[in-house]
């Protein structure tokens, strides 16, 4: 299983230099798990940069994978590994999905580098 973050989504929807790191996770969508908290922060920043029809696309597109919706196991969880690896509320809950789904964490983010089970690509 495979989750690609945001910051993995940001790039391959912006076609930058890094895109190419995320194409082997975002093709195989029958292994993509896509925490809601994903859909909310790539909408958002696609909406804030571009237009609104270019960000109902890139959530439908990241709907093809199947999406997990924050429940409270999963918010318990992310809570933990919040205080445990100093990570932002987002993280953590990428970071609690990608355990509770036993899946590699695909991102450019630096808050993921040090952490078991993450294919961690500097942004360029």
């Amino acid at each position: 299983m495979n989750i690609v973050d945001s910051s993995g989504w940001l790039a391959y929807f912006a076609d930058e230099i890094n895109a190419k790191y995320f194409m082997a996770p975002l093709s195989n969508p029958a292994i993509l798990i896509v925490p809601a908290i994903t859909i909310y922060e790539v909408f958002k920043v696609i909406l804030r940069e571009s237009a609104e029809n270019e960000a109902l696309q890139a959530a439908v597109a990241m709907q093809k994978g199947r999406v997990i919706d924050l429940n409270t196991s999963l918010a318990l969880a992310a809570a933990r590994l919040s205080l445990e690896h100093q990570l932002p509320m987002a993280d953590s809950i990428i970071l609690a999905t990608a355990q509770e789904f036993k899946a590699t964490i695909w991102t450019q983010d630096a808050d993921f580098k040090d952490i078991s089970k993450v294919k961690y690509f500097p942004k360029k």
